[in-house]
């Protein structure tokens, strides 16, 4: 078991991996991780998705190649932005109608 020191100076693959099973385990929250290392709790989570996405790769009975997997995320995102711009497109036709709204640039 890797403990995680007080005070990182660098934040390795090992220190990440210890801070991730910190938290799986209950020993701490993604929370208190943060405020005690000087984090974010985006960060952790980040770091906890990944972890636990390359967990579930290893234990495949054909792991998929890091390329593959980068692919496969770089998928997802796209459609991620995808999304939001139909989103934005949505809003900004919906302020075209409502003249006395709050135009982005008034706020």
């Amino acid at each position: 078991m890797t403990e995680v020191p007080d005070k990182v100076q660098r934040w390795t693959a090992k220190r990440r991996s210890a801070l991730v099973l910190s938290i799986l385990r209950g020993e701490t929250s993604a929370a208190e991780a943060a405020r005690k290392h000087g984090l974010t709790v985006a960060d952790i989570e980040r770091w906890h998705e990944a972890f636990l996405g390359g967990a579930e790769n290893a234990l495949r009975s054909r792991p998929r190649e890091e390329e593959a997997l980068k692919d496969e995320q770089i998928k997802t995102l796209k459609q991620k932005i995808g999304e939001l711009v139909i989103d934005n497109d949505i809003l900004k036709e919906a302020m075209k109608t409502h003249p006395f709204a709050p135009k982005p640039s008034d706020e």
